[in-house]
């Protein structure tokens, strides 16, 4: 009896619940921690909200941007299951359930604006992506100085370009008559090609201006995470002979992989939002077979036919679409032991 007096409470005597701190001796209920023995944790985060209140205030913003901007506008979603009218109200719309849906997916229009949007998504994804990756690497091999400073901003300064401006640009440069492009063509023996109006250049007109502007934003990331790279990986490699392609090969994208893994799951999550503004902008009655996608037909019926309801539920479905692919690739990047986004 001295000992136990000696040795305190023991270890059955002692509460391990995760996410509360151990209390010998406190008091159950069915297995789980009285709601008073949780009072002294409580205090303990009142405590480093009230001493790191600087952060939380510069937290706010943030904070109150995405309630009001994103998720007090998702009470708006009801749209897409009642038949809308703007005089009534969301409360005085008649209920119609799932009936926007269906008419949707039986629509004869269904199946051509699904395929050419995951098309035109999935093409976009296989060139957009890769290509910044490679212009980091490559621009990372330059030597510090002036000509790489000149290279970088070259392939950053069209993102600053806006999407109306580069669709007019498009439309110069590829005009059958007085277009640059067509006029190189004439040069060489060839005839003239109506890029603008045919639909198979739809999309690879779309996806290469989409390189050319985006490519240097997303090169700069990549840079930024090349320069976390410990230089003393490099400086090992060589002295042990390694040349700079396998130094790129096991030191650069390994160093990498991390950013290319979270980045490449926000895009996936992202794939069906394909840049509706220039698909709208190039689209012309000659290519609508090929550049009518999900966005382009729901502002269609959504605002030059006034359907809102209709327009809603195409976008719920499209927005659900992407929230799955987000999910799943997550998901898989979880099970390989790659970086995922949670």
């Amino acid at each position: 009896m001295a000992d136990t007096a000696i040795r305190g409470p023991s270890t059955a005597d002692v509460v391990a619940t995760p996410g509360v701190e151990s209390t010998p001796n406190a008091p159950r209920e069915g297995g789980v921690l009285d709601p008073s023995a949780r009072a002294p944790r409580r205090r303990s985060r009142r405590h480093q909200v009230l001493r790191h209140w600087q952060l939380y205030v510069l937290l706010a913003p943030t904070l109150l941007y995405f309630l009001v901007f994103k998720y007090w506008p998702m009470y708006g979603v009801q749209i897409a299951f009642r038949d809308y009218a703007p005089a009534g109200g969301f409360t005085q719309s008649p209920w119609v359930g799932l009936e926007h849906f269906e008419r949707f997916f039986s629509s004869y229009q269904f199946g051509t604006i699904v395929s050419n949007t995951l098309l035109l998504a999935i093409v976009n994804l296989a060139f957009v992506f890769p290509i910044p990756i490679i212009l980091a690497l490559l621009v990372n091999q330059l030597a510090q100085g002036r000509f790489r400073r000149f290279v970088q901003n070259v392939l950053y300064a069209p993102t600053f370009i806006s999407t109306v401006v580069v669709v007019g640009i498009l439309f110069i440069l590829l005009s059958p008559r007085a277009g640059l492009v067509n006029n190189a063509i004439l040069l060489f023996g060839g005839e003239p090609i109506f890029f603008m109006g045919s639909a198979d250049w739809f999309r690879p007109v779309y996806v290469a201006s989409s390189v050319w502007q985006e490519a240097g934003f997303n090169m700069v990331v990549y840079l930024a995470a090349l320069a976390g790279i410990d230089p003393a990986l490099h400086d090992a490699a060589k002295v042990d002979g390694a040349s700079r392609l396998r130094r790129i090969w096991h030191i650069d994208l390994p160093g990498i992989a991390p950013v290319i893994s979270v980045l490449f799951i926000l895009a996936v999550g992202n794939l069906l939002n394909i840049g509706f503004e220039k698909a709208l902008l190039m689209q012309t009655d000659l290519n609508v077979a090929a550049s009518q996608i999900v966005q382009t037909y729901t502002y269609e019926v959504g605002l030059q036919q006034a359907q809102f309801s209709y327009a809603s539920a195409i976008g719920l479905f499209n927005s659900l679409l992407n929230l799955a692919l987000l999910l799943t690739f997550n998901w898989v990047a979880r099970r390989a032991r790659q970086s995922s986004v949670w």
